[in-house]
């Protein structure tokens, strides 16, 4: 990464609002595959920029086209969130299943809160802001929601089983030892890991939790690198109150993303795309994003 954006970068993840410290280490649990990466160009492979995006340039040379979409040929459902602009915390969600290479809109939107804003993420779609595009970008302690691309990977919760099927993403129930790593300096930041006995971290998220925000949980393969500073723990979780921001991740309804844990499946290899109005209008062409 460019020493100038390693400087941007300060001290956040989802703390869901609150977090409680936990005690030691290991057993990770699910993580998010990294996003492609074009070695022949300087700086790609540090920045996770799908190789679609790279096309051939004069004299041999790279440039950058903002003309691939991020979103897996073989993505089949996605979760579309859109704020108003970068410093909104209320998203409008909508879902999608796509049929025959068209979009189609499953059932009804709804309302959810992300952090204090949004800034462009590390996920499928690259680090930072895509090319053509401009934008916060994310860091660990900003409290912005990541935005951009991003692969829905797992699902946890306090039950012993899922609200899902067989088909579903798969299911991990939270005990008292599941944490979430936020620490950059930790060799487990941004894994969901059991405490056991070798610690390596400061600061953690308790996935099972004293109040009702972790019930139901989905992960978003936010940073799936693990690169430290860059933001750790994000996810869909249950919201505290319609106007209560998190502190990175998007919130809503219990009810509502109990549903959409049951309607994810990981055959459908789910993504979520989380946008300002502006940059969703500039992308959804070459991106093949609803209208």
């Amino acid at each position: 990464m460019k020493p100038a954006l390693l400087a941007a970068l300060a001290l956040a993840g989802c703390k869901g609002d609150a977090k409680e410290a936990k005690a030691p280490t290991v057993a990770l649990a699910h993580d998010a595959a990294a996003p492609r990466e074009d070695p022949s160009v300087p700086g790609f492979a540090e920045a996770g920029v799908p190789d679609a995006m790279v096309a051939a340039g004069d004299a041999g040379s790279s440039v950058v086209v903002a003309s691939a979409s991020p979103i897996p040929a073989d993505t089949t459902q996605l979760v579309v969130g859109v704020i108003d602009d970068w410093d909104d915390i209320s998203v409008e969600l909508e879902r999608f299943q796509r049929t025959n290479g068209t979009w189609v809109r499953d059932g009804k939107p709804w309302t959810g809160v992300i952090g204090k804003g949004a800034a462009w993420g590390a996920g499928l779609h690259g680090i930072g802001p895509v090319p053509g595009r401009t934008g916060p970008v994310k860091a660990e302690g900003d409290g912005r929601s990541p935005a951009g691309v991003f692969s829905l990977v797992a699902t946890y919760g306090y039950a012993r089983t899922g609200p899902g099927t067989a088909a579903s993403l798969p299911y991990t129930p939270a005990t008292s030892k599941l944490e979430c790593v936020d620490d950059s300096a930790s060799a487990h930041y941004n894994q969901i890991v059991e405490a056991t006995a070798q610690k390596d971290w400061t600061s953690s998220e308790d996935m099972k939790r004293r109040d009702e925000l972790y019930e139901y949980v989905v992960e978003v393969g936010h940073n799936p690198a693990h690169t430290p500073a860059l933001g750790s723990c994000i996810f869909l979780h249950v919201w505290r109150e319609a106007d209560a921001p998190t502190v990175g991740c998007t919130a809503m309804p219990a009810d509502t993303l109990r549903g959409l844990m049951t309607w994810l499946t990981r055959d459908a290899n789910p993504v979520y795309v989380l946008l300002p109005k502006a940059e969703y209008a500039a992308l959804a062409p070459a991106w093949g994003l609803p209208n």
